[in-house]
């Protein structure tokens, strides 16, 4: 036992410092620390540490101490997404009629495409996929990895952009949520293969969310105003009492069939403000440091999982369709969804490129169908990098396609980052197309 916590200890200490600086070197350049985060993963497993002489990384990462590290890094996830749902003002979500839009053809599209280039190349597939059968359930897997945006590593790209209270930034996220809430029950199934009674299963399992959901909002949020109102709670009552909340809130979704990102997102939804709308840093800042101080090692078991010795030259051109599909299906449904609704083509342009944020939501799907074996490792590191690829290119293009109205301005204030940093912020206003659009 002793052998296990002093491993845990030192491989906790090399990871955290390893995707910091690289999640720092990333920020410098531009990107969302996932990136570089990512990066570090990659470079503390098999592809590179793996290849340093004498059993380096059996060493520092050996089998015992893999479940400890996960069970950390799901922990930090569930502090950080309630921050991120805690942090999120449903009062800017007035676009109901685009984001109902945006949410179902962003979700259709590149699902379509998804299933789309594994029924027109089975063969290629099944070769990158080590031999295992292009059958329905890899199809459908296949699907649900296209149509996923990330959540939280969106809501840091909107903060550090400066467009979180802008019409398009409100749009994405909220589509975002949407898009993934859609997702992750076709996930569900894919797993249990399709099986007779699985309609039934899930029958049950949808009238017990709903419940769940109700209970949330018109049980839970009630007491915790009441309770969040009595003068003599405190910091040192009340994080402990929410951290509770936020646990148990991830461990029901994930008893329910969803993901416990879901169950922590809606816990910090249906949380207490202040009076004048906003947060209480007094809840919100302990959960931020824990996240932003735990949730690299999820990044890097994640990276870790990439082995790219052993892609094949051939690998290429898969990577090729499955990026250009993954482009096109987010950027299009975008575009086409946002310009039905009667948006710009600027705003329609940047929330398409904006639900092409996949990062850390997908990741997680990776990490599931890897570990239920329906996808490979060859096919695994090929969805990482298309995962890396596209949610780098969202910086810049967020840029290029900005309108001066939705830059940064006022003067700078001092803020508590999602990755435990502080940092500048500046505030910016409402844009004048965040009214409900015609």
């Amino acid at each position: 036992m002793d052998s296990v916590v002093a491993h845990v200890v030192a491989a906790l200490a090399v990871v955290i410092a390893a995707s910091h600086a690289a999640g720092a070197l990333a920020r410098k350049c531009g990107q969302p620390p996932v990136i570089g985060q990512l990066f570090a993963g990659i470079a503390l497993g098999p592809s590179l540490l793996g290849l340093v002489p004498g059993g380096v990384h059996g060493k520092l990462f050996p089998d015992e101490i893999q479940p400890v590290l996960a069970s950390l890094a799901q922990v930090a996830l569930v502090f950080f997404l309630f921050a991120v749902g805690y942090e999120l003002d449903l009062g800017l979500l007035r676009h109901r009629r685009t984001v109902t839009a945006v949410s179902l053809t962003g979700f259709a599209l590149p699902m379509a495409l998804g299933a789309a280039i594994v029924l027109l190349l089975p063969g290629a597939f099944a070769e990158v996929n080590d031999g295992r059968p292009v059958d329905a359930t890899f199809v459908l897997y296949m699907a649900v990895a296209l149509s996923i945006t990330a959540v939280p590593v969106l809501a840091g790209i909107l903060k550090d952009q400066g467009i979180a209270r802008t019409g398009p930034g409100t749009i994405a996220m909220a589509a975002a949520g949407v898009i993934d809430a859609l997702s992750w029950p076709v996930l569900a199934l894919v797993l249990v293969g399709g099986a007779q009674g699985a309609a039934r299963e899930w029958a049950l399992k949808a009238v017990l969310l709903a419940g769940y959901l109700l209970v949330m909002v018109f049980a839970v949020r009630p007491l915790l105003v009441r309770w969040t109102r009595r003068p003599d709670v405190g910091a040192a009552h009340a994080v402990p009492v929410v951290a509770t909340v936020a646990l148990a809130s991830a461990w029901a979704t994930h008893a329910l069939g969803l993901h416990l990102i879901f169950g922590a997102l809606l816990a910090g939804v249906v949380m207490p403000r202040l009076p004048d709308g906003t947060p209480d840093a007094r809840l919100l800042g302990p959960f931020q440091s824990i996240g932003g101080l735990l949730l690299p090692v999820f990044f890097a078991i994640s990276g870790m999982a990439v082995v790219l010795g052993g892609l094949h030259g051939s690998d290429l051109l898969i990577l090729g369709v499955i990026v250009a599909a993954a482009v096109v299906g987010k950027v299009g449904a975008g575009v086409l969804s946002a310009r039905g609704a009667r948006r710009p083509w600027r705003d329609a342009l940047l929330i398409g490129v904006l639900l092409n944020t996949r990062g850390l939501t997908e990741l997680i799907v990776l990490d599931v169908g890897l570990r239920a074996g329906v996808i490979g490792p060859r096919l695994y590191a090929l969805l990482v990098v298309m995962a890396l690829l596209t949610t780098a290119a969202t910086g810049p293009l967020i840029r290029l396609l900005r309108r001066p109205a939705d830059a940064p301005q006022g003067p700078p204030v001092e803020r508590k980052i999602p990755d435990g940093r502080t940092g500048p912020e500046t505030s910016p206003p409402v844009a004048a197309d965040a009214a409900p659009g015609p």
